[in-house]
């Protein structure tokens, strides 16, 4: 097996040619997880790094792979803002209703951090804005308690 720390620093260095060498050498390292349960390409996602993930997503259909706390690289955009990397990995089937351990999904990130374009794609994708997190809040009900008037009124059209 290769050095998995070699290809995590290549990808947070979004240095796509090495990313690329390391597993055209190795690709039982796209299975490998860091202390915080990132695989490649939930690092990748992260760090928005675009050209990696376009890589990664041709050997990696595991979209929905969850790290320490059970966020998927899905809600790791939607919080974060990577319109194009949410398209990207809901057009390679990521599961837009996938809860983490606190019951939250991809559409209470978007909502609650204010990424309406993302609010949007996610319901254009299916999801689901009725699902509540553990403590019972639905993306609506995180929305308001921002004040985020967009997004509240987006998601008050849908449910």
């Amino acid at each position: 097996m290769g050095n998995p720390e070699v290809l995590f620093q290549a990808i947070r260095d979004n240095n796509l040619d090495l990313v690329t060498e390391i597993l055209k050498n190795d690709l039982s390292l796209l299975t490998y997880k860091d202390r915080r349960g990132y695989n490649p390409l939930l690092l990748a996602t992260y760090y928005g790094h675009e050209e990696i993930v376009d890589y990664l997503l041709e050997f990696d259909s595991r979209v929905d792979e969850k790290d320490a706390s059970g966020n998927t690289a899905l809600m790791g955009v939607c919080f974060k803002g990577f319109d194009t990397i949410a398209d990207k990995l809901i057009n390679a089937g990521a599961n837009v209703n996938e809860t983490n351990y606190s019951g939250a999904t991809a559409l209470i990130y978007a909502a609650s951090f204010n990424r309406p374009s993302i609010v949007k794609l996610l319901l254009e994708s299916g999801a689901d804005p009725s699902i509540a997190d553990l403590r019972g809040n639905t993306p609506a009900i995180h929305a308001k308690i921002q004040g985020l008037k967009e997004i509240s009124a987006l998601l008050e059209k849908i449910y």
